[in-house]
């Protein structure tokens, strides 16, 4: 059996965790969130924790246990805690603006970017170089995060662009004659 299917997730106080025959439903303080089950395994709810099993001795079982044991710790985490990512933007003149539900970014084109951001997903600029995108759902928070890293990736030569906080970027060496 998968070694992370096997540990329980243990609820905190304040998640309500509904298991259905076809949906997994999690609320908290900063949202509800809902994944489909799967019939490869069976979730059981026992007193504030809850534990998967493989429906049956498959591989595909063994594997499906792990990977809902980990989406569901991802939905109580993310309606409890939450989750965020950072990105800086690096450049003579680049910054970002959030305003509420829109980001605004200038990052070297001709004109300003523009970014709705979906419901439940909280966009701030604590600064004019940094942005913070936050949000319940770990999946979704990551995607914004990768779609405004992907207005102005950081290039090779100089490192300008939109990165991800902790990351580095190597710098290669220009063409000598």
């Amino acid at each position: 059996m998968s070694r992370i299917g096997k540990q329980p997730v243990t609820v905190p106080a304040g998640v309500e965790v509904a298991v259905n025959s076809d949906l997994i439903n999690v609320k908290g303080a900063l949202g509800a969130l809902a994944l489909a089950q799967n019939a490869l395994v069976k979730v059981e709810n026992n007193a504030g924790t809850l534990s998967f099993v493989p429906a049956n001795d498959s591989r595909d079982a063994n594997a499906m246990s792990g990977t809902m044991r980990q989406l569901v710790n991802n939905m109580v985490n993310g309606v409890s805690k939450g989750f965020e990512k950072k990105l800086t933007l690096l450049g003579v003149g680049y910054k970002a603006q959030a305003q509420g539900a829109k980001l605004n970014l200038t990052v070297g084109y001709s004109h300003p970017v523009v970014m709705d951001m979906p419901a439940g997903i909280k966009v701030e600029t604590p600064t004019p170089t940094e942005i913070v995108i936050k949000g319940a759902d770990r999946q979704r928070v990551g995607q914004i995060a990768s779609e405004v890293r992907a207005v102005r990736p950081p290039e090779p030569y100089k490192g300008k662009g939109i990165r991800y906080s902790d990351e580095k970027v190597t710098i290669k060496e220009t063409k000598k004659k």
